[in-house]
């Protein structure tokens, strides 16, 4: 094979906890008998600024291994771009724009995946245990299998339910999965990000037996239109065995309202101690409708479980307005969790590229996007020179780099005592989740509890206490349990 020299680009690898990385990956490291034209050149400024903290041979120095499939910051073709072209200053890791050109960190990240690849290099294997502050947690694989689940939310401690996006409903029953389906939930729209999303036990289901879903919900094919247009939608239902019965639907927007795009749905379902139900429908992709009350999307919306409006809604008899609608200007939540003893609703929505979002829901507020935000374009161009503006919200917190905030929930259980009332946030591009702390309304510390095992989608408090993880990619849940109740005893 011919040997590959690449001199006039910085290669960059970006895993663990790292430094900006100019390098050159070596094809053959490890293989004891290479001949020279199967070696790959260090060149002398990989070696310069690399070898410092990742040793000579790229495998660890005072900073981790670029060789063990370990990617930190998430591990997909854009997000390793994006880190390479943007930095991650929260590291040390500068911005090499003005370095590179889009197509030679393009190159870079095709032949740094195309290497791993080559190596064998794999993603290493979702633990068994993890030690955190306060507890050493078994990790247990719940249920495996899965087509990118997106929500799952429990009946009792024997029966679950979970939903996958393509569209499927799905039971788990004293941790075994139906092999089947519940048959008779609504059609979806799965494309894009959009299909069948969140799903919602009723607070009072041993009485009334509701179940909601949200899921987006395609008008009929105009032949005069590209694409039919598309919009959240939230029913109800109940079980009969297998059957989804008794659907009623609780909110569907207006139909101009609908957009063409296929991103940025939301959607969360929580419901707070009176009873209200809450749920979120992002920006669909276009930003300037978060800021106007007559357009459904970009916004929180609270209503009665049953679809009626509560009368004391911030906009309640405005002419033209979405009455449903609680907040404003909010990008993209997928995470929606209330305060066991508070009661108070908080939000984390996605941001662009940074500026991630952690929110408390209060009527009427305007959280500002895009008038203002701590985020760019992808492409790195400015959104607004704001960061700040009289009449607009600030975060509790945000996140500089993105870590696609997804689920959300506050543990709420008897198995982790010390982490009662903690909120736990789900991250996708970062892999991981975060439990954060909460004091009058500030978030006054953070620890990671799960890093690396996949992309998490939701994050639940189990009626046994347990945590409940959804990933996506691997699509399996994980279930937390503390490691023995000797250790949590002490």
């Amino acid at each position: 094979m011919k040997a590959k020299n690449i001199t006039s680009t910085y290669l960059v690898g970006i895993t663990g906890t790292l430094c900006l990385l100019t390098i050159l990956i070596i094809s053959s490291i490890g293989c004891d008998e290479a001949s020279p034209s199967e070696l790959v050149v260090i060149p002398a400024k990989m070696t310069q600024y690399c070898a410092t903290c990742h040793g000579a041979d790229m495998e660890g120095g005072m900073s981790q291994s670029l060789l063990d499939g370990n990617w930190q910051f998430g591990g997909e073709r854009r997000s390793i771009f994006r880190w390479i072209k943007f930095g991650l200053p929260h590291v040390g890791m500068p911005s090499w724009q003005t370095v590179l050109s889009d197509d030679e960190i393009y190159e870079i990240v095709d032949y740094l995946l195309e290497e791993e690849k080559r190596r064998g290099i794999t993603k290493p294997p979702i633990p068994d245990s993890l030690e955190t502050r306060d507890y050493k947690i078994k990790v247990e694989k719940y249920v495996e299998g899965l087509e990118i689940p997106w929500s799952i939310d429990f009946i009792s401690s024997e029966l679950a339910l979970i939903t996958e996006r393509p569209g499927r409903l799905r039971l788990v029953e004293n941790g075994i999965l139906s092999s089947d389906s519940v048959v008779g939930t609504p059609s979806v729209l799965h494309e894009g990000q959009g299909g069948l999303m969140d799903v919602a036990v009723d607070p009072e289901y041993d009485q009334n037996g509701w179940i909601y879903l949200a899921y987006s919900h395609v008008l009929p094919a105009d032949t005069s239109e590209e694409r039919p247009p598309a919009m959240t939608r939230l029913v109800r239902g109940q079980l009969e065995g297998m059957n989804w019965t008794n659907q009623q639907v609780i909110f569907e927007a207006p139909h101009e309202t609908y957009r063409t795009t296929r991103h940025h749905y939301g959607c969360r379902i929580v419901f707070d101690p009176a009873g209200y139900l809450y749920f979120s429908i992002g920006d669909r992709g276009t930003s300037e409708h978060a800021q106007d009350i007559t357009r459904p999307n970009g916004k929180v919306h609270r209503i009665h479980r049953d679809g009626r409006i509560p009368n004391d809604n911030p906009f309640v008899g405005q002419a033209g307005a979405i009455e449903s609608i609680f907040t404003y200007g909010n990008r993209n939540a997928q995470g929606l969790a209330v305060h066991p003893e508070t009661g108070q609703v908080w939000e984390t929505e996605h941001g662009p590229l940074g500026g991630d979002e952690l929110n408390l829901v209060i009527a009427g507020n305007n959280y500002g996007w895009p008038v203002i935000t701590y985020g760019l374009n992808y492409n790195g161009t400015i959104i607004s020179e704001n960061q700040r503006k009289e009449g607009m919200e600030q975060p509790i917190m945000y996140w500089n780099p993105s870590i696609a905030a997804c689920g959300l929930d506050f543990y709420s259980g008897d198995l982790f005592p010390k982490w009662q009332n903690r909120l736990m946030v789900g991250a996708l591009r970062f892999e991981e989740v975060q439990l954060l702390e909460i004091e009058k309304d500030r978030v006054i510390y953070s620890q990671t509890i799960l890093k690396n095992a996949g992309r998490v989608r939701d994050v639940a408090t189990g009626p046994d206490g347990a945590i409940y993880v959804v990933l996506n990619r691997p699509g399996t849940i994980l279930r937390l349990t503390p490691a023995s109740m000797e250790a949590e005893l002490q």
